[in-house]
């Protein structure tokens, strides 16, 4: 997407000021209540009416970037809050003004803004690191790119994995007549099953983190799965990308020379450490409590999100104009994660509602799709469900749902249900590779590899790729851990 231009950045600004002044308002004149005298939604009064803004707000962000682009590009915060005012308008009158308030400001504050915060932070610092220079797209060189690209992505985040590498990649295949795979084994890698170790490296996990799952669980319970997915692709790209390199013999002259590769901006490492430093330690600290409107914020994740804040400033200031037109780089794609997570926070409110209330919610069926005939969770089916929803819908809101499906207590979860969210975790984070649309990084990439020359496959092409190659290794992933 391109940049903003002046003015209509202090147009946007314009119409945000009422907004900010109409919520401080608000804020003001409402008393401030203790936790458990707010009034909470009740999840087994909803009926499945109330998930249709949340859908409505999916299939949005599936379908009208395809169908509609000129509208997407310039009206998707609109979309966003369409759907979200379809949801909040009607449930305050039903059910009350100061329990939907409470409901919007519990997830905003807990859920919304930490992790708006962890992943604009994360690209702000990385999109301050620019490599220069090419290479020869060989095979090997490929393969190696590839695989450093799949270890950063746990400590950078997919996001920020991708938006370094890609650019290099790509003026190192430029000459080649084969390259669209070398994107498509990126997206798979790099751009999603790379993130699965930490909850810093793909936003299903970060939520999971929020909601109490240990940092290094995530590295301790999905390290084999993604290990064996990870080298297992590795070498099928490897074999595809040496026959290909072979059949057509480059012919093509090369129009980025080789040259040495540097890296310009590479001191902005120390402040990915202190971003990673500082949500470990929130995740291992217990300070005191305070209560904003009845909503409890934990003091240590407060001090974590000033800090990742400070970093993301800083990287401003520890760089310059010249390498962030290198980058090409831009906040629009923040602003538009921002819009539409705001959405999606909003309007996913009484779907986790209804969740939490089991068998006695209107989303039963669900409960029982993932449940055996005994009552137990099934993680084969939390793995294979969770991860089809996130092939189309979006990777972190479809963990959220099924977390709380699977009766979101993160101790239970990481001790005697360890497998069910072992099935969660990976269906959202791997899976979300089936297709473009399955995590954001995938079309970021799609669209510069465009930009560049690379004839990409289309929504439907790519997905012969994908479930040509990676369904089979998912089934052997059943097979060998669950």
């Amino acid at each position: 997407m391109a940049p903003l231009t002046a003015t209509n950045q202090a147009r946007n600004n314009r119409a945000v000021l009422p907004v900010l002044i109409a919520i401080v308002a608000i804020l003001a004149t409402l008393p401030a209540q203790a936790a458990d005298s707010v009034p909470h939604l009740q999840g087994g009064q909803l009926g499945l009416i109330w998930t249709l803004p949340f859908a409505g707000l999916l299939w949005s962000i599936a379908l009208v970037p395809l169908l509609a682009p000129q509208i997407w590009h310039h009206h998707y915060g609109k979309i966003a809050l369409f759907w979200s005012l379809v949801w909040a308008g009607p449930a305050a009158v039903t059910f009350g003004g100061s329990a939907i308030f409470y409901e919007m400001l519990h997830s905003a504050l807990l859920e919304y803004v930490p992790f708006i915060i962890l992943i604009g932070s994360l690209y702000c610092v990385t999109g301050h690191i620019h490599i220069r220079g090419n290479l020869h797209g060989s095979p090997a060189l490929n393969t190696g790119f590839l695989a450093t690209g799949t270890l950063l992505a746990s400590v950078i985040g997919t996001t920020g994995a991708a938006m370094l590498l890609v650019r290099p990649l790509i003026r190192a295949n430029d000459d080649r007549a084969h390259n669209a795979h070398v994107m498509i084994f990126f997206i798979f890698l790099v751009a999603n099953i790379g993130g699965a170790l930490t909850p810093v490296g793909d936003p299903p996990l970060f939520l999971g983190f929020l909601e109490g799952i240990d940092f290094f669980w995530t590295t301790k319970a999905l390290f084999k799965p993604t290990l064996m997915l990870a080298a297992s692709l590795l070498v099928i790209f490897y074999c595809t990308d040496l026959y290909l390199y072979r059949k057509e013999g480059r012919i093509k002259p090369d129009p980025t020379p080789d040259s040495k590769l540097t890296i310009e901006g590479g001191h902005h490492a120390l402040l990915i450490m202190v971003i990673l430093a500082a949500v470990i330690a929130s995740g291992s600290v217990q300070l005191d409590t305070v209560e904003l409107f009845g909503v409890p914020l934990e003091w240590q994740n407060i001090l974590r999100d000033i800090v990742l804040l400070m970093m993301a400033g800083l990287s401003f200031l520890l760089s310059n104009d010249r390498i962030r037109a290198a980058n090409q780089f831009s906040l629009e794609p923040i602003r538009e994660v921002a819009k539409l997570f705001g959405g999606i926070f909003a309007t996913i409110i009484p779907v986790l509602a209804i969740l939490k209330a089991g068998q006695d919610g209107a989303l039963a069926a669900v409960i029982r799709l993932v449940t055996t005939p005994t009552g137990q969770p099934d993680p084969v089916m939390y793995f294979w469900v969770t991860g089809l929803l996130s092939s189309f819908l979006d990777n972190a809101p479809t963990y959220l749902v099924f977390f709380n499906a699977a009766g979101a207590d993160p101790m239970a979860l990481m001790g005697p249900m360890a497998s069910t969210l072992m099935g969660i975790s990976m269906g959202a984070v791997f899976m979300g590779a089936n297709s473009y649309i399955g995590n954001a990084p995938n079309f970021m990439v799609k669209s510069m590899a465009e930009n560049r020359g690379i004839v990409m496959p289309g929504f439907f092409g790519y997905m012969v790729w994908s479930c040509g190659i990676l369904l089979p290794l998912f089934a052997v992933q059943t097979w060998l851990f669950f």
